[in-house]
């Protein structure tokens, strides 16, 4: 899977935000990381996904859905869902 098919909005601040990318590591899941603190075209974005809530992490898969501050759980269920693990 190539990096441009999973985004994660993020910020280092944020402790779901390391927990997601921890977990993603673990599995070698490849994804692009943005920083909503850095970009703030993709803070309007994370507001635009989540009808105006700064809420993140938020999690962007090839299938146009989306996580936000998902639990590991359903985390990994998203990821074997489409077939990523």
């Amino acid at each position: 899977m190539s990096q441009s098919q999973i985004t994660m909005y993020s910020a280092d601040w944020c402790g779901d935000c390391r927990r997601s990318k921890r977990l993603m590591d673990e599995l070698n899941v490849a994804y692009t990381l943005i920083d909503t603190e850095e970009d703030k075209t993709a803070a309007e974005k994370v507001r635009e996904i989540n009808g105006g809530m700064q809420s993140i992490p938020v999690i962007v898969f090839v299938d146009g859905t989306h996580l936000t501050e998902p639990s590991d759980n359903e985390l990994k269920a998203k990821l074997t869902l489409l077939g990523i693990i």
